[in-house]
């Protein structure tokens, strides 16, 4: 039985997860004020009569897929267990190698094989999408290729992981979603901090933004002087999207020694270098916020709540399936995919949680960003306003989103309601202040 004690707690945790955009970032008037303003603003992101068209239709294609892609994750793990494909995947594990760890290795290669073959289908209909819209330029054969990499490390990575679980699982049956939790969350502090260096260059090429832009890094070094941020030109890298997509984007990743931000060579392209410094202040704002450590304990608490309700799910669908799926017990190799199962339902029920969250930083980073380049650039307002317009017309964003999927699936706020509020938002009035910076 699960103590009151243990619900308690993990009720507290629930609801600090649901309050946290409040508690982390406060309203300020101004801010208030231009959010209040963006609601009537209809105008600041607009697209011309045939590229709306495209987003529309775009939106829909997305919107679709997204549920389609959540909905048949959880059929088809439904439908494996069904089948009993799991228990025999399991017998060919254990009649390969006796070694415990090598029948691990064994399952979670044909379990993720299974599942990335179920998958296939809407994958290569989502390229075909965004290549169809010109989204996307990579060929087939290099996305068979990237798709193949990230098997690869899928099922390295996944191996170690469910290797640590099972051996927690036998160590301790009632508590182990307290104490897989542990080595769960080092392995997230590892990737955050090893993705930028071994993984990334796995699927891009990267090199100093200082070797191919110097004028640009001595403008960027503008705003990072306005910041309370320590970001050298080393760590400052030009990333080459445009031999597969036509999007813009910048983004910050790493900490510590790995951290570093990283500009799309389309986003250069199709930016002045006024755009750029907002673009590069709202990056550099993720890092003077701390959003990178919040996003780890947010992400701490929402997985601690959800191994434990995973193991009591798990625990309640054996047994009244287990015999059916043949499924012996939760040290059982097949048990992986109950878990899995499980795990995919809290997280589809946890999207607008997670989403909330995200908006909430990256709302707040807009502020930074905008506020980090007054000074430095002629008119905050209309660059920021304008830099939207442009990311929102490469990525086809469509300017009326529906208020309840965007809720439930985006984890930016809309590009229109971006806009809109850098438009609005001036701070230097009088009676008026800024957020991040003093006046």
């Amino acid at each position: 039985m699960v103590s009151l004690r243990t619900v308690l707690l993990l009720l507290l945790a629930l609801f600090a997860l649901a309050m946290a955009p409040h508690w982390i970032d406060r309203t300020t008037p101004a801010e208030a004020q231009a959010l209040r303003a963006a609601t009537q603003n209809r105008t600041a992101y607009t697209l011309p009569p045939e590229k709306l068209k495209s987003a529309q239709e775009l939106f829909r294609a997305r919107t679709t897929l997204h549920f389609a892609g959540e909905g048949w994750g959880i059929l088809q793990l439904v439908l494996l267990l069904a089948l009993g494909v799991p228990a025999q995947m399991r017998n060919v594990a254990e009649n390969v190698t006796r070694s415990r760890w090598g029948q691990c290795v064994v399952f979670v290669f044909l379990f993720l094989l299974a599942i990335t073959l179920l998958d296939v289908p809407l994958r290569v209909y989502w390229h075909h999408i965004a290549v169809a819209y010109g989204l996307s330029v990579q060929r087939w054969g290099s996305w068979v290729w990237d798709q193949t990499k990230s098997f690869l490390l899928s099922w390295f990575v996944g191996s170690l992981l469910v290797m640590m679980l099972f051996w927690v699982i036998r160590k301790s049956p009632r508590h182990w979603w307290f104490w897989f939790w542990i080595p769960t969350m080092a392995a997230v502090l590892f990737g955050v901090f090893l993705s930028p260096i071994l993984v990334d260059p796995l699927f891009n090429k990267f090199q100093p933004l200082e070797q191919h832009d110097p004028s640009l890094v001595a403008q960027l070094e503008k705003v990072v002087a306005r910041s309370s941020v320590s970001l050298p030109p080393d760590r400052m890298f030009y990333m080459q999207a445009s031999q597969k997509v036509t999007s813009l984007n910048a983004y910050v990743t790493g900490f510590g020694p790995s951290k570093r931000l990283v500009l799309w060579d389309t986003t250069i392209t199709a930016s002045t270098p006024d755009e750029l410094s907002g673009i590069f202040g709202h990056e550099l704002g993720h890092y003077a916020l701390h959003h990178i450590v919040l996003g780890l304990l947010f992400t701490a608490v929402l997985l601690l709540i959800a191994f434990f309700l995973g193991q009591t799910m798990t625990q309640a669908l054996l047994s009244r399936y287990g015999a059916r799926w043949r499924v012996r017990s939760q040290n059982d190799w097949a048990c992986l995919a109950v878990l899995v199962l499980v795990l995919n339902v809290l997280s589809f029920f946890s999207e607008p949680l997670e989403n909330r969250f995200s908006r909430s930083i990256e709302h707040a980073a807009d502020v930074y960003g905008q506020e980090a380049i007054h000074g430095i650039v002629a008119d905050p307002q209309t660059t920021t306003q304008h830099g939207f317009q442009q990311l929102g017309e490469s990525s086809l964003d469509d300017p009326t989103p529906h208020p309840l999927i965007d809720f439930w699936t985006s984890s930016h706020p809309s590009i229109a309601s971006r806009a809109a509020f850098a438009a609005s938002y001036n701070p230097w009035t009088a009676g008026q202040h800024p957020k991040y910076f003093q006046p």
